[in-house]
């Protein structure tokens, strides 16, 4: 039981550790973070209501994480390949696309939440 424990709070360890990195290295990270830091604070400007803290909130993890992975993807993909490859390429532009996906899906949900407080 210790040993799994141990096995845990070291493997938090790690995330914590990818979490900093990518907050501080990656400029795709750095700016949803700063994004998600702004509706944090017109959230609480606009009083929006817990249920629209719980969208606000996941909508930021999930596209902070989704960032993340791109960033994976695009790191393995190039220690693979390092010089330019058409694969590499495509594979890089469906991980960034994945992300423009959501993207447009948290602006939706932004103009939902934030529009009718703003007219």
């Amino acid at each position: 039981m210790i040993k799994f424990i141990k096995g845990r709070v070291k493997g938090v360890g790690y995330a914590f550790k990818g979490a900093y990195l990518l907050i501080t290295t990656e400029a795709s990270v750095k700016a949803q973070f700063f994004i998600g830091v702004l509706v944090t604070i017109a959230g609480i400007y606009f009083n929006i209501s817990t249920t629209e803290w719980i969208v606000q909130t996941l909508t930021i993890g999930l596209i902070m994480s989704l960032e993340g992975l791109n960033t994976a993807i695009e790191e393995i993909a190039d220690f693979i390949h390092p010089e330019h490859h058409k694969k590499i390429g495509l594979i890089k532009d469906l991980a960034a696309g994945a992300v423009f996906i959501f993207a447009i899906a948290a602006i939706i949900i932004g103009c939902f939440i934030y529009l009718p407080k703003m007219v």
